[in-house]
């Protein structure tokens, strides 16, 4: 690197200075988290005000300038993904929950929201001065076209993935400032052992998946299962185009059966946005880098794009959904426990496919904490919750007594088909409201 780009390198608690009360900071999404500029910022809690800093879906375990500010004077977080961490700051009132589609968030940045500080994850610089954007692509070129100051976090722990056409791409020059330093290894993602009601509904979906699928996967127990279930199929050439990539893909590549080699485009590559999992799953990832193309919202989440694929499926978790097939992805009431992320994406492209399938996987029932079973499938969804994906996007709902293909429906078929996968002691009662409610 020359002179020119050296000058950028400074520490955090220097980068930090740039910002100023009332600014606008954007810390990105999911793996994509800045540390050290996060650590830096929190110590000057005691001297700013109402700094609006932009994120979502945090991997990390805390996010310090929450943790230094608990009255919430200085900062205020604001999401449109609620995390694990994320959801705890909530009950405390230091989170401002933003309802979105991810396809949207480009949009955002490039015709709404103000973007003082910008504050971008990348892999170490090579020696002509270019950055990856390592595991996390999500929308930061967008961000950094509308941002006044740029400042990279460089992470020794980021894997070098270039993409395609420098699609996970960025050089220094794009920088304002530059820091680095020592981090903490990439936040781990693990999942328990499946239990039999999530063994029984991921049979249920393999049994609708044909060679040659490309498959987004949502995070969640039901498809890591699915996948784990796929690498010991019998099926072949499976592809990956999917908004967050996991350990899930990796054992389907080490079994053989994931390819790409079937898709319209990518062919033989991993398409995805954000990237999260075990360690092997990252050393997997920085050791072969030509396996995969990371790229922005704009080009992994288009509907569109996903339209052109052949067999596509799209597997998805959900909260609960109702006899006319709405579903709840992301509330308790009105608590909201994550997001609608980009599921709504992905089952529209399912939609759009030909061939293509999407599924919403959910076990038809749970216990409460005093024992007492409560059914996932309800007459309709409880006032205050979220419809996360209305009825007519629902094509298929998987749950451990089968599969409802909604799709073309009436509503009083689609509540017949949506009762025949509830729970066995709740069929009666969903009949009755169904016989009442659609004639």
């Amino acid at each position: 690197m020359n002179q020119e780009y050296m000058k950028k390198f400074v520490t955090p608690e220097e980068a930090a200075k740039v910002v100023k009360s009332g600014d606008w900071v954007d810390f990105g999404f999911g793996t994509g988290f800045p540390e050290l500029f996060d650590r830096a910022l929190a110590g000057r809690a005691g001297e700013l005000s109402d700094v609006k800093v932009r994120g979502g879906l945090v991997y990390a375990p805390k996010i310090e300038i929450l943790e230094a500010d608990p009255e919430h004077k200085a900062f205020t977080w604001y999401s449109w993904h609620i995390g694990g961490y994320e959801r705890k700051k909530q009950t405390e009132g230091q989170i401002r929950f933003v309802p979105m589609l991810l396809r949207q968030v480009p949009f955002l940045y490039r015709q709404h929201y103000r973007v003082d500080v910008a504050v971008i994850p990348v892999s170490k610089p090579d020696s002509e001065g270019y950055c990856t954007l390592g595991a996390a692509n999500y929308c930061f070129k967008t961000i950094m076209s509308v941002a006044k100051t740029v400042v990279f976090e460089v992470n020794e722990y980021y894997p070098v993935i270039p993409g395609v056409d420098g699609s996970n791409r960025v050089h220094i020059s794009n920088a304002d400032y530059v820091v680095e330093g020592v981090h903490s290894p990439l936040p781990v993602q693990s999942y328990k052992a499946p239990t039999e009601t999530e063994l029984a509904i991921a049979r249920n979906v393999l049994a609708e998946i044909p060679d040659g699928a490309t498959l987004g996967l949502g995070v969640g127990g039901i498809p890591f299962t699915v996948a784990n279930m796929l690498a010991e199929s019998d099926l072949k050439d499976l592809g990956c185009h999917t908004g967050t990539i996991s350990d899930a893909y990796m054992a389907m590549w080490k079994a053989g059966k994931l390819t790409g080699a079937a898709k319209t485009f990518d062919k033989g590559l991993m398409t995805w946005n954000l990237a999260a999992g075990s360690a092997e799953f990252y050393e997997w990832l920085a050791e072969h880098p030509e396996l995969f193309h990371p790229d922005d919202l704009d080009y992994v989440h288009s509907p569109f794009r996903m339209g052109e694929l052949k067999n596509y499926i799209s597997i998805n978790g959900g909260v609960q959904l109702d006899l006319m097939g709405q579903e709840n992805a992301e509330t308790a009431g009105t608590r909201q426990l994550s997001g609608t992320g980009g599921q709504l994406d992905f089952l529209e492209g399912a939609f759009r496919s030909e061939g293509g399938k999407g599924f919403i996987c959910i076990a038809s029932a749970r216990k409460t904490k005093e024992g007492e079973l409560k059914s996932n499938i309800v007459p309709f969804i409880p006032a205050g919750c979220t419809t996360s994906a209305p009825r007519a996007m629902i094509e298929n709902v998987a749950t451990e007594y089968g599969v409802a293909h909604l799709t073309g429906k009436t509503v009083r078929e689609r509540a017949e088909a949506m009762i025949s996968v509830a729970h066995p002691d709740f069929r009666d009662e969903l009949y009755r409201y169904a016989e009442k409610s659609f004639k």
